[in-house]
């Protein structure tokens, strides 16, 4: 049985139809989440260098971009901010007047179907780049839970369907769930950056978000892409204190630890293809080297 010349597999590749016929994974628009950078300071709205055809969005440019996602049949966006000022204490990340709870407004209004989704970390807000408060040099993991906790409060309080934790914080997720629990926003859900490597292909994005630490870098808190049985243990902390879906990130290098992450836990589980995977693609079409479109299905 199936040996050659009876098993020829080359006969189900010989048109377009029959390839599409025995596809075993298909893409649509349905899989998809549309990140969108929004600036509080309309000077600094326009394109990122390292991300080509990306650019940061002013709070009068939602409704054009919303169009146009609406358009395409997207379902779902990730909003990231970018506040005017910065400090120390990201005082400008969980106020109810912050960019992300103004631009979650602004979409509502143009559409009470599309799923919102805002990025709960604090690196874009501080004006030393680290993702929680820090006190001598030191990132202090449960003072930066607190606020946290409060910034996911603001972002449900505006609208937010899912809330997406991405400092890597220990119980993060505890934390942010029990806030929105005692608020009465139970039905907000968590979308947990539960696998977050310290990874050299975030670069485009410290640009697009204004975010790069000032000082040392976060692998005191993001994960050595070295580690694979660390990654399944973030996963299962996450499970335990209250995700409703988990994200590995970056994707395209992390394809073990997906497939790992779908084996074990049954939890919904999202990829993120990250600035860098993107810019690669990006750069390598520019100068000719590949095609882009095809490119970025076969990364998908």
């Amino acid at each position: 049985m199936g040996e050659f010349p009876r098993q020829r597999m080359r006969r189900l590749r010989a048109s377009a139809n029959l390839r599409a016929l025995r596809c075993e994974t298909r893409l649509s628009v349905d899989d998809f989440i549309h990140p969108m950078f929004i600036v509080e300071d309309r000077a600094a709205a326009g394109p990122i260098a390292a991300m080509p055809s990306i650019v940061r969005l002013g709070l009068d440019d939602l409704d054009r971009e919303i169009e146009a996602v609406l358009s395409l049949g997207l379902k779902a966006v990730l909003l990231f901010g970018i506040p005017a000022r910065k400090d120390a204490a990201a005082s400008g990340a969980s106020s109810d007047s912050a960019i992300i709870p103004q631009a979650i407004h602004r979409i509502r209004k143009q559409s009470s179907e599309l799923t919102i989704i805002t990025d709960v970390c604090v690196c874009s807000y501080t004006d030393h780049g680290h993702c929680g408060i820090v006190r001598e040099g030191t990132i202090h993991n449960d003072e930066t839970l607190a606020l946290l906790a409060k910034m996911a409060l603001a972002h449900a309080r505006a609208g937010a369907d899912l809330v997406a934790p991405s400092a890597m914080m220990d119980g993060q997720v505890g934390a942010i769930r029990a806030q929105l629990d005692s608020a009465g926003f139970t039905d907000v859900g968590i979308l947990s950056y539960a696998v977050k490597y310290a990874s050299s292909f975030y670069g485009p994005f410290r640009e697009a978000a204004d975010s790069k630490p000032a000082f040392g870098d976060r692998r005191s808190y993001q994960m050595d892409p070295a580690n694979a049985r660390e990654a399944l243990r973030e996963v299962a902390a996450d499970i335990e204190e209250g995700a409703d879906m988990v994200m590995v990130k970056p994707a395209l290098p992390c394809l073990d630890i997906l497939r790992q992450v779908r084996d074990r836990f049954g939890l919904p589980a999202a990829a993120y293809s990250v600035s860098g995977e993107y810019a690669m693609i990006k750069a390598a079409a520019a100068n000719g080297w590949l095609d882009e479109k095809k490119a970025a299905l076969e990364a998908l």
